[in-house]
C-alpha cells in the first residue's frame, strides 16, 4: 500500500473519531442525554465493533486505531445514555 493511502486512512480516523470528543465531553459535563437514541448508538456501537474486527483482520493500523478509540468515547456516551436516563 502507497504510504499517501496509510496517511489519507490516518487523517479520515482522525476527523471521524475526533468528532466525538465535544458529544461526550458535553455529555458527561451536563449529565444529559436526552436527545440521543439509544437505539442508534448501541448501532453505531456495534458497527464500530465491526469496523474494528474488520481492521484487525485486514491487519489496517488506521482502522485498528480510529475505532478503538471511537470505539471508548461511544461507550462513554452509551453508558451515560443508559445510567443518566
Amino acid at each position: 500500500m502507497e504510504p499517501y493511502v496509510i496517511y489519507i486512512g490516518f487523517f479520515s480516523g482522525f476527523c471521524t473519531t475526533i468528532a466525538f470528543v465535544p458529544q461526550a465531553y458535553k455529555v458527561w459535563k451536563t449529565k444529559s442525554t436526552k436527545d440521543i437514541s439509544l437505539l442508534m448508538f448501541v448501532v453505531f456501537t456495534t458497527g464500530i465493533v465491526g469496523w474494528l474486527i474488520y481492521g484487525i483482520l485486514s491487519d489496517n493500523l488506521p482502522i485498528i486505531i480510529a475505532n478503538i478509540i471511537t470505539f471508548f468515547l461511544a461507550l462513554l456516551i452509551l453508558i451515560a445514555k443508559i445510567k443518566f436516563d
